[in-house]
Formats: structure tokens, C-alpha cells, sequence
């Protein structure tokens, strides 16, 4: 297993959920870790991937960069949320078996599920019906990636495991609102209507400084950042938020995620999922951190026939605990100290309907959430003002 020397490749390590595990890692003394930024490393060219991989020789990688996006964005760029994820999954998970990783942990999402899996969503679910349109390309890249993780323990004895999980929001989230995910960008929306209300243009400057929408920033005229804004539905005291309020959603904080992430990281193989799954005694162990049949001689991976179909080993993280649309408006609302008024624009897409995950596996692996959804809005809006300082 892995030690406190061992070198760690953090891929994504700026991203919301990358940076969270990045220092979770240091909390817990590993300190030889690498991360590069995209402008130093381009996960999508195969070659620069290789020569990275040749030059650091990391023990464990953590797969947690991504080509990430709200509904907006899933429904505007479907070739590249395909696209530019498969070949970062391809590049990343190939040279890392090609060059010996001991430990490998891949996040998905849990948009992988069908539309309309029953709830609470079960790893068993996956692939049996069809999938929300809006995100079914970002979707299919992370099935994808999963069963590359499951496919190179069952071939080769690798020990990749596979994390799905559920919506994400904490230090670090994404508030552009051209590409932010649902709590980002609804606290957002509401922060800056109720600063238009109270005329504060300093804030609204230095906001909009920060974090320009479509190449309007705070030093622009006050009608072309009203105007802007208009777009995205935030106006004087006023928000209009897309679909109808009504969809389920579970979200867990960053941090927790982290947590877990590093925690299956070290203290999870994948001999311990199939255990779980299916087996209670099987004929697997672990050599050199990988999987060895104790019927043969030799250390291998690849399917062993008396053990049946192996599948859906991956391993969904979340709250088990939901609410709507609306009710994460209002506890934002609350929140920001929003006086005016929200509504809900029902001819744009609701997405899918309800997305509350089965999380008794990861239970039954040592781990459970800590930050409740009332704390951790409250956490994230803190962190949002601090950002504009």
C-alpha cells in the first residue's frame, strides 16, 4: 500500500474537487505530491501525457480533471464534453498501467445513471435504460472511464477503483455563469440582484471584475453589466431560474469528498469492492497491489469464470439525503439575506427528475458525510465573498 513517501499525481489538482483532495492528502502527511496545471500539462495530447508519466514515475494517480459544465453547457458542447474526456481518461488511465501505478482512483459522476433509475440509485443500476439527454455525453465519457478502471483489474490485476460522486459544491466552485453548476450559479444570481437592488456598484464591480460574463467585467457601463446579466436572469431584486423547481437533487461538500476519495485512496482495493458486491470468500487476494487467482501459481488479473459476471464495482459518494430545486433556493436566499423575489422559468429543461444515490457501500467501506446541506451553503457563500476580496 501506499506510504507517506510515496509520489502522488493529482490530476485536476486546481479543480473543485482536486484541490480539496490535494490538501486533504497534506493533512494527513503525504506530502510528495505532483500536480500540473493545464497550461503545463494538456491531459489531451497523448504524447505530452507520456512524457509526463516517463519523467515523474508517480506510485498513485488520483483521475480527478475533468471537461466540466452545467445543463447550458452540456447542451451547447456535446462533442467536446465526449470528446475532451475520453481522451483525457484514455491518456491518463494507459500510461499509467504502462507505467506500473500502484493505485489509481478515477472520479465519475453520478449522472452515469439512467434518467429513470429507481431511487435511491444503486451502482446496479447502471446501464439499464436509457440516459438523461442534456448530459449524455458527459455521462457516457464516465461510464467509459469506469469501465476502463473495472476492465484493467479484471485483464491485467490492476487496482483502479472508480468513484461516482454526487453533485459537488464547496471551496474553489466554479461561479462563472456561462459554465457553473446549479448552487454556484444560483448564489451567484441572487447575491447580484439583491446587490442591484440595494445599488451597490462597487460590489457589483468588483464582482463582475472578478468573474466577467461573456467579456463584460466591472469596468464596463452600468447598462451593459445590467444588460448582460438580464441574460441570465438577474435583475433588480429579481432572479428567474431555469425549470420548475421541482427536481431532487442530493449534494455533497467538497471537502467531504475529498475525504472519502482519500480515504478509499488508501484503505480501499479492489478486491474489498468485490467482496462487498457479491462475494464474502473468493478466490482473489492481493499481490503487488493487484489481484491474484489463489488457485493458480501465478499473480494475474482476468475474470475467473467460477466468480460469474463482475461488474458495477464502482463506488457511489453522497449524503443519501435530497431536497428540490426550490428549497436550495430558499436556503440560499436565506443565506444572502435576499429580500426580493425568485422565479422559476418552466419552459426550460428540468433535467433529470430525482438523483439521490445509494451510498450503503461506501458506508460498509468505513466511510459516512460530515457537512450537512444548511452548513454547507452557508460555508460556500462565506467562501464566495472572500474570493472577491
Amino acid at each position: 500500500m501506499l506510504d507517506k513517501r510515496s509520489k502522488i499525481y493529482v490530476a485536476g489538482h486546481r479543480g473543485l474537487v482536486g484541490s480539496a483532495i490535494w490538501n486533504n492528502l497534506l493533512q494527513r502527511g503525504y506530502t510528495n505530491l505532483v500536480g500540473r496545471t493545464h497550461a503545463e500539462l494538456d491531459l489531451t495530447d497523448q504524447v505530452a501525457v507520456r512524457r509526463f508519466f516517463d519523467e515523474e514515475r508517480p506510485e498513485a494517480v488520483v483521475l480527478a480533471a475533468a471537461f466540466v459544465g452545467g445543463i447550458m453547457a452540456n447542451s451547447l458542447y456535446r462533442a467536446d464534453f465526449i470528446m475532451m474526456n475520453m481522451k483525457i481518461q484514455c491518456n491518463v488511465i494507459s500510461e499509467a498501467y504502462a507505467h506500473g501505478v500502484k493505485k489509481l482512483l478515477f472520479l465519475g459522476s453520478t449522472c452515469i445513471y439512467p434518467k429513470n433509475a429507481p431511487q435511491p440509485m444503486k451502482e446496479d443500476a447502471l446501464l439499464t435504460s436509457p440516459l438523461e439527454y442534456t448530459n449524455e455525453e458527459y455521462a457516457i465519457a464516465k461510464i467509459a472511464g469506469l469501465k476502463m478502471c473495472e476492465s484493467y483489474n479484471l485483464q491485467y490485476g490492476t487496482n483502479y477503483i472508480a468513484v461516482m460522486p454526487t453533485n459537488l459544491y464547496g471551496p474553489n466552485d466554479n461561479f462563472h455563469l456561462e459554465n457553473s453548476h446549479v448552487m454556484p450559479a444560483m448564489m451567484r444570481k441572487i447575491y447580484l440582484a439583491k446587490l442591484i437592488h440595494d445599488a451597490n456598484w462597487d460590489a457589483i464591480r468588483k464582482d463582475m471584475n472578478k468573474r466577467p460574463v461573456e467579456g463584460i467585467g466591472g469596468t464596463d457601463s452600468e447598462q451593459a453589466i445590467l444588460s448582460v446579466l438580464a441574460k441570465y436572469g438577474i435583475h433588480d431584486n429579481r432572479v428567474v431560474l431555469w425549470g420548475t423547481g421541482c427536481p431532487l437533487r442530493e449534494f455533497l461538500w467538497s471537502e467531504d469528498m475529498a475525504d472519502a476519495s482519500v480515504h478509499v485512496l488508501l484503505n480501499v482495493n479492489f478486491s474489498d469492492i468485490i467482496g462487498i458486491e457479491k462475494y464474502s470468500s473468493v478466490f482473489y487476494g492481493t499481490k503487488a497491489d493487484g489481484l491474484v487467482d489463489r488457485n493458480s501459481s501465478e499473480g494475474r488479473g482476468g475474470a475467473i469464470p467460477a466468480l460469474g459476471e463482475i461488474r458495477n464495482c464502482h463506488i457511489n459518494v453522497g449524503t443519501g439525503k435530497e431536497l428540490t430545486i426550490r428549497e436550495l433556493s430558499e436556503l440560499i436566499v436565506r443565506e444572502v439575506g435576499f429580500e426580493g423575489v425568485v422565479e422559476f422559468d418552466a419552459s426550460k429543461p428540468d433535467g433529470t427528475p430525482r438523483k439521490l444515490i445509494d451510498v450503503s457501500k461506501l458506508h460498509k467501506l468505513g466511510w459516512t458525510h460530515r457537512v450537512e446541506i444548511g452548513e454547507g451553503v452557508a460555508r460556500l457563500f462565506r467562501w464566495y465573498q472572500d474570493s472577491l476580496m
